[in-house]
């Protein structure tokens, strides 16, 4: 049911979102600008100049928008492996297990189509999170909230310019949705029992070893993406994604892919394994599947 996987997907999302924003903050803001000395500093000075409010900037935004980017990323995942493998959703809850080739192919293409709606969100936010002024009144200067960020960047840069940044987005979401989801099964099936359901503990822990992988691989061209997506709004300004890589090598070494690894890793797992938990459960209550076993996302579960 498309409505109930809309439903569990903006709510999970959400909360993971909220979980894991304030760490994003700090993540985006080492990535994009050179004034902090570390994590600890950045965290320090968020707090001291803007209070607990400062790491939640530019939050509102994507939890308002996740549902139509969830959505898309679920249905065209689901949809894709129900292609692949000429099977529907309930033949794969019911034992034909979709291989691990499929799985991957089925993520990157649910990884391309969210890219539409992710974005220009994902633009917002990084805009919004690099909002660093002590003064309230002089840090929303240059924007007022996501809606008049949106307003002004498309009356600056058009169309065009909400699109900043959505060829680095791509490189990073198409492969990694793809890895997302691969970890998460083995991690399910290594450590549940044939003929029975994943406990709480082992989705917790396969939510977790997905997302640290898969934003292990990310952070290289994340940082790209938001290196780009700052550029022309105070930060400075690339001619595109290879330009900005050999800028960004040639001026800070091949260690700046790694700008916000740390802070990713330990983020991944708490966000990613409540988001996984929380949609099961969801699923769960709004929905009663013909077997026992638990479909997440269209994977089986067993």
């Amino acid at each position: 049911m498309p409505f109930v996987e809309f439903i569990a997907g903006w709510i999970s999302g959400a909360v993971g979102l909220a979980v894991g924003h304030p760490m994003d903050t700090v993540k985006v803001r080492l990535q994009t600008q050179s004034t902090y000395k570390g994590i600890f500093d950045c965290v320090v000075r968020t707090y001291k100049h803007e209070g607990f409010h400062g790491f939640y900037k530019g939050m509102a935004f994507p939890v308002l928008t996740i549902a139509i980017s969830n959505a898309l990323a679920f249905g065209s995942y689901s949809n894709a492996l129900d292609y692949l493998t000429q099977s529907q959703r309930r033949e794969r809850i019911q034992g034909n297990k979709a291989p691990i080739l499929t799985i991957y192919i089925a993520g990157c293409f649910s990884g391309l189509t969210q890219v539409l709606v992710a974005a220009p969100v994902d633009l917002v936010k990084v805009r919004l999170q690099n909002l660093t002024e002590s003064r309230p009144e002089r840090a929303m200067a240059k924007y007022r909230g996501p809606m008049h960020c949106l307003a002004v960047i498309f009356r600056e840069d058009g169309v065009r310019g909400l699109f900043r940044g959505a060829g680095a987005l791509i490189l990073r979401d198409v492969p990694c949705f793809g890895l997302y989801f691969l970890p998460y099964e083995i991690t399910c099936r290594l450590l549940t029992e044939e003929g029975t359901q994943p406990s709480t503990p082992t989705v917790l822990m396969a939510g977790g070893i997905a997302g640290v992988i898969t934003w292990g691989c990310a952070t290289p061209m994340d940082v790209i993406k938001a290196r780009l997506q700052m550029s022309g709004a105070g930060g400075r300004t690339y001619m595109g994604v290879m330009h900005c890589i050999t800028t960004s090598v040639r001026e800070e070494g091949v260690r700046v892919f790694f700008k916000g690894l740390l802070l990713n890793s330990l983020r991944a797992f708490p966000v990613n394994a409540i988001t996984f938990l929380v949609y099961e459960i969801l699923m769960k209550c709004m929905t009663a599947p013909p077997t026992g076993d638990i479909a997440i996302r269209g994977v089986l579960m067993k």
